[in-house]
């Protein structure tokens, strides 16, 4: 499923929003990952609605997904696993339902690897510099990586990672991996949410398993400037796929401010070398069905 200068890859948006929108409450510390326990059809029904939104890749519902997150919840840690690896098994029978449909195995099944700030669901992964070592980090990302991995996705999401010290180490972690993988910080301006300068985070993610890089889960304003830098570090495609512009409000867990759709920027993205597109939280499946129809022969 190759890009070219006139056609990007369609990402999905984000899946807690629609699964808000179906009616969930997701407020406790498992968010989206506690309905692989409690509703996996429902996370199905939200990867489908993408994919016949426009979609070509599915981001499993693993963001929030850990075994220390689970067994928090009361799962013993063989179900905690089961729950983590479910995410894959759920997106992979979906594209395979929907490339049944259309006739082509075109569609892809990206697992998402978030950063550690969001199992401690104070917001954090919105700051970065949680005050942990690396080794912590990669005690954290490590088996979690390998589970996910190990599931058969196509390529992981590393992704809405605030801080270089922990790109880093996930980073040595998918050198281990026989995995591709896309590569997206979330920031603030021209730095990581972290406060670490974009021309330097962006040497850390190049190594050859990485297919893009770029960011995700940031202000629709930043992406332009991004998108430019990463190309112009890396020289590697880049993916960009933000939030909506709103922001979360961690102490009372919503969103506030007035959203902004992806599609009418997308197009100075794409010139600017981001061969991935897609939208974050906030972003539904009709705002991707807006940005796909724009690309759309």
């Amino acid at each position: 499923m190759p890009a070219t200068s006139d056609h990007p890859v369609i990402l999905d948006g984000g899946l807690s929003n629609a699964l808000e929108d179906r009616g969930h409450d997701l407020s406790d510390a498992l968010w989206s990952a506690r309905l692989l326990r409690d509703a996996p059809d429902e996370i199905a029904a939200v990867h489908r609605a993408y994919f016949e939104a426009g979609a070509m890749v599915a981001t499993t519902a693993s963001y929030q997904a850990s075994v220390i997150g689970f067994e928090r919840a009361g799962a013993q840690r063989a179900e905690a696993e089961r729950l983590i690896a479910s995410s894959v098994r759920i997106a992979r029978e979906v594209r395979d339902e929907c490339d049944d449909v259309h006739g082509a195995r075109r569609r892809l099944v990206a697992a998402s690897i978030g950063p550690y700030g969001a199992m401690l669901a104070d917001g954090s992964e919105y700051r970065g510099r949680y005050g942990v070592s690396s080794t912590v980090l990669r005690d954290f990302h490590g088996p979690r990586m390998e589970l996910l991995a190990s599931a058969g996705p196509d390529l992981l999401a590393i992704e809405t990672i605030p801080d270089t010290q922990e790109a880093e180490v996930l980073v040595d972690l998918l050198a281990e991996l026989d995995v591709p993988a896309w590569f997206s910080y979330s920031i603030q301006g021209d730095h990581t949410r972290a406060g670490q300068a974009l021309t330097s985070a962006f040497t850390i993610p190049m190594i050859d398993q990485v297919i893009a890089i770029g960011i995700n889960c940031s202000a629709p304003e930043d992406v332009q400037h991004a998108v430019e830098t990463a190309v112009a570090v890396t020289g590697k495609p880049a993916v960009a796929y933000p939030n909506s512009g709103e922001s979360w409000d961690a102490t009372h867990r919503h969103w506030t401010g007035t959203g902004t759709a992806p599609a009418p920027l997308a197009p100075a993205w794409l010139a600017a070398g981001a061969t991935h597109l897609g939208g974050c939280c906030r972003v539904g499946p009709e705002a991707i069905r807006a940005l796909a129809d724009q690309f759309s022969a």
